[in-house]
């Protein structure tokens, strides 16, 4: 009988073999299906078919932007090394990067990468620092508006560790792809950084994420070890047990399932008035709650700050309209989607604020249209679909009698028109008692529309976990 190290190194050179080519960066690829493996192939052949890769983190793209703070997009990279620090919600012991040049002027060129499991701040565990390939080479080029994979580092990874990504710019990138409101902190360093252990190097930072979209993982997950979250007992939110059948006339998903969430959403999904490196977004704190409750799963946040439903915006992303094919539906074993968009298409419209663009006016009508257009799409892929109520934002700049209005009336549409598969009563669950218009005190970060780490831990536990 093997030994278990013996194991581990034949799936490492197994998937050094899948991948050889995985790395080879393309114009905005799809996701395909593992096509079945004919009589007569090799053994790599067997292994390429036999891979199965899951989802770790995910963060959606956008445009380069001047955003709301200091951000390197713009300028983009010359020279330079970017460390960046995310948190998986998954165990494995090898892992892969996606890296994204959607918005891209130019090809981009990495001139090398490296993945490790942090130390903290910019430094990393020496012993898990590991050389990132690309179809078995060291670098790799990825065409303007196109997307590059790395091949497999053999890493070893538990749910909720934390991992460093560090890419080498040895030439100009021009403007980069990026996600602008990480709540995390990213690195840069002047030259060739990628093995630096102790992160001394690393003189600036930032709250962004630089082209990197993707941390999948794969191997042996029995590295995971459950996580003290919260507590699993269930608070708001409600079932529509006698939902319709999905479009092809297949039963839904039942409440069992083990795939990836993902949280799709504007700033309130993506953290905005957390704590920055403290992984308090409700999308991380439901992970800690699955794992808490013996049900852990990847939960992957689909957040922009200031994503619109029905409009594109140059700071905030493609519309979620747009979006929700590539951020949600092609996302590795996703089969659950929590949706809970639409305040800033109500918002927007009641200032004129030079950052609040476009802002045209939209009825309660139109955005449950949209939403329906969300609900079709996730069902025809078989993707259960969770609606979310918009939060009380009594005091924040926009707020208006005819925006409370659309708000009162797609909140009311959730909660009884039975059209998602469940919902969850985020707005119930956050008013303030005193007065229901507004958010609670003890949830408010301060701008009376987004909460703090409060209130991002009770919209957590607002989920009921069978509905998802």
């Amino acid at each position: 009988m093997r030994s278990a190290s013996s194991r581990l190194a034949i799936s490492l050179v197994a998937l050094t073999a899948v991948l050889a080519t995985s790395g080879v960066a393309g114009a905005r690829p799809r996701a395909t299906a593992t096509p079945q493996t004919p009589a007569g192939t090799t053994d790599t052949d067997r292994a390429r078919a036999a891979t199965s890769w899951s989802a770790g983190w995910a963060a959606p793209v956008q445009r380069p932007s001047a955003g709301f703070e200091e951000n390197w997009s713009e300028a983009g990279f010359d020279r330079q090394t970017v460390r960046q620090v995310v948190r998986v919600t998954g165990g494995g012991s090898a892992a892969r990067i996606k890296l994204s040049n959607r918005y891209g002027e130019r090809p981009l060129r990495i001139s090398g990468a490296t993945i490790a499991r942090s130390a903290g701040g910019a430094a990393v565990r020496p012993q898990t620092l590991r050389k990132l390939t690309f179809g078995n080479r060291p670098s790799v080029t990825i065409p303007a508006g196109g997307e590059g994979a790395s091949d497999a580092a053999p890493l070893r990874v538990s749910a909720f560790d934390t991992v460093t990504v560090t890419l080498y710019f040895a030439e100009p990138t021009g403007p980069a792809t990026f996600h602008a409101q990480a709540y995390a902190h990213s690195y840069r360093a002047r030259g060739d950084h990628r093995g630096d252990r102790t992160g001394s190097a690393f003189g600036e930072r930032t709250r962004s994420w630089y082209y990197l979209s993707d941390v999948e993982l794969t191997g042996d997950r029995s590295t995971h070890t459950p996580h003290s979250g919260r507590s699993a007992d269930q608070a708001g939110g409600g079932a529509n047990s006698d939902a319709p059948e999905a479009a092809d006339g297949a039963s839904r998903p039942d409440a069992s399932r083990r795939g990836a969430v993902v949280a799709f959403g504007d700033s309130i999904t993506d953290g905005y008035g957390s704590t920055v490196d403290a992984n308090k977004r409700y999308p991380d704190q439901l992970a800690e709650r699955l794992s808490a409750a013996g049900r852990a799963r990847p939960v992957l946040n689909a957040g922009i700050g200031g994503n619109l439903l029905l409009n594109d915006s140059a700071w905030y992303g493609d519309r979620a309209l747009d979006r929700f094919e590539r951020d949600v539906l092609d996302k590795l074993g996703v089969s659950s989607v929590i949706v809970f968009e639409g305040l800033n298409d109500i918002g927007f419209s009641e200032v004129d604020l030079p950052t609040y663009k476009p802002n045209p006016q939209l009825s309660a009508a139109q955005l449950i249209d949209a939403y329906r257009e969300l609900i079709a799409r996730a069902r025809a892929k078989g993707v259960r679909v969770v609606g979310a109520t918009i939060l009380p934002f009594k005091g924040a700049e926009y707020h208006t009698p005819r925006a409370e209005a659309k708000r009162q009336q797609i909140n009311a549409w959730i909660r009884t028109s039975g059209e998602f598969d469940a919902y969850v009563d985020f707005a119930a669950a956050l008013a303030d008692p005193a007065d229901p218009l507004a958010l609670d005190p003890a949830y408010d970060s301060g701008d009376h529309k987004h909460p703090n780490d409060a209130g991002y831990r009770a919209m957590a536990e607002a989920i009921d976990l069978d509905t998802i």
